[in-house]
């Protein structure tokens, strides 16, 4: 088995953070996906992900000699209640690769066995959850959201039990880091400070190099931190995307989004939407996510905050708390401005100044109002838009119950897009690049993995190709552009995989 030309950094610089694993035997592996994009971009040759060994390889069987494979520590708050001890129970960092950009990555399993995290589970993990998070992650990609992604997939050979009984499978996915909110939390939680300053300055050196040996780096992450969640989470919103699970253990440091457990597009404007069967009090529905992500990082500058004063000198622990408080709560702000700034992409408004912020912020909340009130798909709602400023409104009238009240809205929109004087076809087409004509759809993300389950890749195959160029106007006239039945969206519920 050929080297990876891994480094392993997390585990020769942070002992302590992490226990030793071993991924469990496969019984029968086969290769699932292989993402040969992506190993191209990781600097891997073809022949890893299309030779013999292949199987064994990303079902665990096999690893490379240079590999040394920990399962990481963390904590973390899920619906809001602190555990102060989680980690990977199911997954495994194998090591790190510089990437042809020269971008330090993560590549990790999960779904490949019990770990000392594993609290009693059995670490594994089935066909239909790892091919979602390949879904999910390439979809986020080709959108042009930072996002953890999939290398592959290799079907085990083996049955996992959950409500049933599923083929197993492991993932092996490729992050920017695995490190997270949790992360910080689990040694925070114990007092052990200086574990944590080391975990702060690998972090620091890892994500925000600038930083290194500044007085105030502590400080300075933070608010590196707050910036990449106020951009991560616009994005989201912009897409619809419900992230459904934002533990503080799921809120990865790099901004990258992680984990594609009960995730879900919306369909019609709902900002209520929540899809995770767990998620019983709508804490992560649809509009709740700015808070959670403003909450999130709270508890991320409390870890932080035993670094950036002495527990004994008070007047430093006040500034330290001030200092502190100023990033949060200027996160709001931060994220409310990137989302304007998504928004008027969206809505066509490529001519704007502070001044038209309170104007053209309400002209999109009204505009939501509008595919709230109707039911209107998100997606396509805006993508139609695009046609309406090239003077094509009726398909995007077709779509409301209520056209007198869209008409009103529209001709306060034509009036604030007529003030920068672009030509119609230039903004639709401006607009269109905002807007993606494709999403994955839950109604066929679940048809195409309860296809792969029973053990045909064809839909599962066919889908991911239309995800990987969501702009594809002609992408409109299929099958993959139309939303589900109301009945279906109604009784639609995503599971974690545990």
């Amino acid at each position: 088995m050929q080297s990876f030309g891994f480094d392993n950094t997390y585990a020769r610089e942070l002992p302590g953070t992490y226990a030793p694993g071993k991924p469990a035997t496969a019984p029968a592996p086969r290769l699932l996906f292989a993402n040969l994009a992506l190993a191209e971009e990781l600097g891997l040759p073809a022949e890893v992900l299309q030779g013999p060994d292949a199987a064994a390889l990303f079902a665990g069987n096999l690893l490379p000699p240079d590999a040394e494979p920990i399962a990481q520590a963390y904590a973390g708050h899920q619906f809001g209640g602190f555990s102060p001890q989680l980690g990977d129970g199911r997954a495994l960092l194998l090591g790190e690769l510089i990437d042809r950009a020269g971008q330090r990555r993560d590549i990790a399993f999960k779904g490949s066995g019990r770990t000392p995290f594993s609290r009693g589970g059995d670490g594994k993990a089935a066909v239909g959850p790892m091919l979602r998070e390949v879904l999910m992650g390439e979809a986020m990609h080709a959108l042009g959201i930072r996002t953890t992604r999939a290398l592959a997939v290799a079907a085990t050979g083996e049955l996992v039990r959950r409500e049933t009984a599923l083929p197993g499978a492991v993932l092996t996915r490729v992050a920017a880091s695995h490190l997270r909110v949790g992360s910080f939390q689990f040694f925070a939680a114990r007092g052990e400070l200086d574990m944590l300053g080391r975990l702060a300055d690998y972090t620091i050196a890892r994500h925000d190099p600038d930083l290194i040996g500044a007085p105030d780096r502590q400080l300075g992450f933070l608010r590196a931190v707050a910036e990449r969640q106020a951009r991560l989470v616009a994005q989201w919103l912009n897409v619809g995307f419900i992230h459904g699970v934002m533990n503080t253990d799921n809120m990865a440091l790099s901004g990258e989004t992680i984990d594609y457990g009960p995730c879900a597009f919306m369909e019609a404007y709902d900002p209520a939407a929540v899809f995770s069967s767990i998620d019983h009090n709508g804490r992560y529905a649809y509009a709740n996510q700015p808070a959670i992500a403003h909450w999130n990082l709270a508890r991320f500058a409390e870890t932080l905050l035993p670094l950036m004063a002495d527990a004994d000198d008070e007047p430093a622990i006040e500034r330290a708390v001030a200092d502190a408080m100023e990033v949060i709560d200027a996160f709001p702000t931060a994220l409310d401005g990137a989302l304007l700034a998504g928004q008027r992409h969206k809505l066509g408004l490529f001519a704007a100044t502070p001044a038209d912020d309170a104007a053209d912020a309400a002209l999109a909340a009204d505009w939501l109002t509008l595919l709230h009130t109707q039911a209107v798909d998100f997606t396509l709602a805006w993508r139609l838009l695009a046609s309406a400023a090239e003077g094509q409104p009726e398909p995007l009238r077709d779509r409301f119950a209520d056209r007198a009240a869209l008409d009103a809205w529209l001709a306060r929109w034509q009036a604030r897009c007529a003030s920068d004087g672009m030509p119609g076809a230039e903004r639709a087409q401006r607009m269109r690049r905002a807007s993606p004509a494709i999403i994955p759809r839950n109604h066929l993300v679940e048809e195409a993995l309860a296809a792969a389950t029973a053990g045909d890749l064809a839909p599962f195959e066919a889908l991911l190709a239309v995800l990987r160029n969501p702009w594809d106007e002609a992408a409109l006239l299929t099958r993959y552009a139309a939303p589900a039945a109301t009945d279906v969206t109604a009784g639609y519920r995503t599971f974690c995989g545990t």
